[in-house]
């Protein structure tokens, strides 16, 4: 069904089309029964004005775009609600989209995000590709978070990735683990190719193996299955993603192994529920409100004007020490232990 335009109300009303918008900016200037006849019929048609529109006419363009993978994540989540809370107390309307990690759905979120004509954009990608699936008429700032792209035409704002998955790999490596199988979505996401990076390096005698684990909970449950029930079993397991971490721990319930009696496991990403089973899971804990306020800080600089070349912040992780991977003698199974400082900025970076 067609949109009902102003124009419309204006005629169904009788008045003209600045009548109308004079209504429905609440000026003063329009006799009562007049404004209340007008109101009446936007009632009954239903009319919505275009903001998008009337931010055109007015030149001013107080709305800003974000585009993130998965509006299901918890980490995703979160990041959205405190850019929104940001975006509405610098008077910035959001629009927000989900690729569903998918980049041709990417790709026409951006397309469909340009037509609204945003002042700037906030893009967690897919993978690395953004350049080549941004749009080439898109002459607004973007900023890209969390998720790294191939190229460093962007603002960046991330995390530690690889330092901080060394410091869990040691980690685990301390607690006499012979061998380690590491299980992350896909090394197409730069993200998890730092990560595995950081695993290799800091595994010294510890045996470790890369299991790509794919984006659904269909494609990861069969794959950690069939690795798991094939041995020989890994001393322990160490998930890259929220996702395989939540479909791992799932997993090994159904196949009967004890946490952290059969296997040690830990996980990348944190979340509340880590802190609630027992034993309670060793995860890197991701910066997520400190990450959304500097990109949404580089996002107003660069609508205001900033011209700078692009910047890259790496922001340290923590990583929470807890009981499904401790086997000390004596210690509760559940009992958390203390979190440790991931490393500091990496060199090169800016701050």
């Amino acid at each position: 069904m067609k949109p009902v335009s102003i124009r419309t109300v204006a005629e169904r009303a009788g008045v003209s089309v600045a009548t109308v918008s004079n209504v429905l900016n609440g000026k003063p200037t329009v006799a009562a029964a007049l404004a209340e006849r007008v109101r009446a019929v936007v009632a009954e048609l239903g009319y919505v004005a275009d903001s998008s529109a009337s931010r055109l006419r007015s030149g001013k363009q107080a709305l800003a775009g974000l585009v993130v993978p998965d509006l299901a994540n918890p980490m995703f989540g979160a990041f959205v609600s405190i850019i929104e809370h940001l975006a509405r107390e610098d008077g910035f309307d959001l629009i927000v989209v989900s690729s569903n990690d998918d980049p041709g759905e990417e790709a026409a979120r951006l397309d469909a995000i340009q037509a609204w004509r945003p002042a700037g954009l906030i893009v967690i990608p897919c993978d690395g590709g953004l350049t080549a699936r941004r749009p080439r008429q898109a002459h607004f700032p973007i900023v890209v978070a969390d998720r790294i792209p191939d190229d460093g035409a962007y603002d960046l704002i991330a995390v530690n990735n690889a330092e901080s998955a060394a410091l869990v790999t040691r980690h685990i490596a301390a607690q006499g683990a012979a061998s380690c199988l590491v299980a992350g979505s896909t090394l197409r996401i730069t993200n998890i190719r730092e990560r595995w990076d950081g695993v290799r390096l800091a595994a010294g005698a510890m045996a470790v193996s890369l299991i790509e684990s794919g984006l659904r909970a269909d494609t990861i449950r069969p794959r950690l299955r069939a690795r798991l029930a094939a041995g020989p079993r890994p001393d322990a397991l160490l998930t890259l993603d929220h996702g395989t971490t939540l479909v791992a721990y799932q997993v090994l319930g159904e196949l009967g192994l004890a946490i952290p009696r059969d296997l040690l496991f830990a996980s990348f990403d944190e979340t509340e529920w880590m802190r609630l089973v027992t034993p309670a899971v060793t995860a890197v804990r991701q910066p997520v409100e400190a990450m959304a306020e500097a990109a949404w800080r580089r996002l107003m600089q660069r609508m205001k004007g900033d011209a700078s070349p692009p910047d890259t912040l790496r922001l340290t992780c923590a990583i929470e020490i807890r009981g499904s991977t401790l086997r000390t003698p004596g210690r509760s199974a559940g009992a958390d232990g203390p979190a440790v400082p991931a490393a500091t900025r990496s060199p090169g970076t800016a701050a």
